[in-house]
């Protein structure tokens, strides 16, 4: 069997910017103990001018300060403007359409607070989610212990977030469905108030209001579709987000199980260390799958899963040793990154297929004598 597969690394960085303050120096009073110097007639529009700063200042202090200025919602509604009645049967008509925009409005209104509390806490989550996650890889990067338990506590915290994080999106697919339907009320209404300007026994005045009223009805449909689209987006992006970071959390429990990422814990370079010249076919076990990956997009799995359930009806109580081999020839670096990278994909198959993680052992070695990356699967 032949396979290759590739999975690229993230980096990411914080740049933090330090500002500073001056004061003018010619702005203190002198340190002197002379006396002060005689009025002259120079001197006096200067101690006026003072006396202006003074008491200019004084009535700076004394005023109360500036409010800050409110927050305006990016899916803010125009308010509906109100006009008395014309006492007409299409007068009778815009008071009721006029009536509908203002209920259709409130509800708006009222999705559109809470998305934006939504988002509020998937930010505030996700801020947390990664930073736990940061501090795991970074502990995991330079080694630990195997089951490190502060790592398992902070994996769960993580999963936890990340749980918390689906739980958002569930709610932003049922508002969703609210504002779909309330979108759909908005333009229909629209269309009604289209048709009231054909109706007969209208005066100038009643023309009047329902322009005003399309006017507004119009802007409350752009901005309903406009709230839509955004959750639509936004439920997208999250859905794609919290799918890959449930593969990134699979992948650090399998790290944090083992002390460290595959290659750089002390064990697995104990281990190269020792094998690393080593033929790997001298193993004296048999295989139980001989995986190359010489070429791309190879369907490894089937075959896999076929041998590992033989084995695992024959011994329930396996365990399994999964051991990358690079080639040592060419960019032998990039070698043994690309052949840690296939091994992680076999150990990710297993688990995806019900093995535990615990039954699992990763290595990695090289060898002169093989001409592309191999994972050997050994029953032990």
């Amino acid at each position: 069997m032949v396979f290759n597969l590739t999975r690229p690394l993230a980096l990411s960085a914080m740049l933090l910017v330090a500002s500073c303050s001056f004061v003018d120096e010619k702005l203190l009073p002198p340190l002197t103990g002379d006396q002060a110097p005689s009025k002259t007639a120079t001197a006096a529009p200067a101690t006026t001018e003072k006396a202006a700063m003074a008491s200019d200042l004084a009535a700076t202090q004394s005023a109360p300060p500036a409010m800050a200025p409110e927050t305006v919602s990016r899916f803010k509604l125009p308010t509906v403007t109100a006009a008395p009645s014309t006492g007409t049967v299409v007068g009778q008509r815009v008071e009721a359409l006029r009536g509908d925009l203002k209920a259709l409005q409130a509800r708006i209104n009222q999705s559109s607070a809470q998305f934006e509390q939504i988002e509020a806490s998937t930010t505030a989550t996700s801020q947390r989610y990664h930073g736990t996650m940061a501090a795991i890889n970074t502990r995991l990067q330079i080694g630990t212990t195997k089951g490190n338990p502060i790592l398992i506590n902070q994996w769960n915290e993580a999963q936890g977030d990340l749980e918390k994080i689906a739980g958002d999106v569930s709610e932003m697919n049922s508002l969703a469905n609210n504002v779909s339907s309330e979108a759909g009320e908005v333009g229909y209404l629209l269309e009604s108030v289209q048709a009231a300007f054909d109706l007969s026994g209208a005066i100038e005045e009643d023309h009047r209001q329902l322009t005003v009223l399309e006017d507004e009805t119009s802007r409350t449909s752009v901005l309903a579709n406009r709230l839509l689209n955004q959750l639509s987006n936004d439920i997208s992006r999250q859905t794609s987000y919290v799918g890959a970071e449930r593969v990134n959390l699979t992948d650090t429990s399998t790290a944090i199980k083992n002390g460290g990422f595959l290659g750089s814990s002390a064990g697995s370079r104990a281990y190269l260390k020792n094998t690393a010249k080593a033929d790997a076919a001298d193993d004296s076990r048999q295989a139980l799958v001989i995986i190359r990956f010489d070429r791309d997009d190879v369907a490894y799995e089937q075959a896999l899963y076929d041998a590992v359930s033989r084995a695992m009806q024959e011994r329930p109580q396996s365990n399994f040793d999964v051991v990358s081999i690079a080639p040592l020839q060419g960019n032998i670096a990039a070698n043994q990154a690309k052949s840690v990278r296939n091994a992680e994909r076999v150990l990710k198959s297993l688990t995806d297929m019900g093995l535990p993680a615990s039954r699992v052992n990763l290595s990695s070695t090289a060898n002169a004598e093989v001409t592309t990356s191999e994972v050997h699967i050994y029953v032990r």
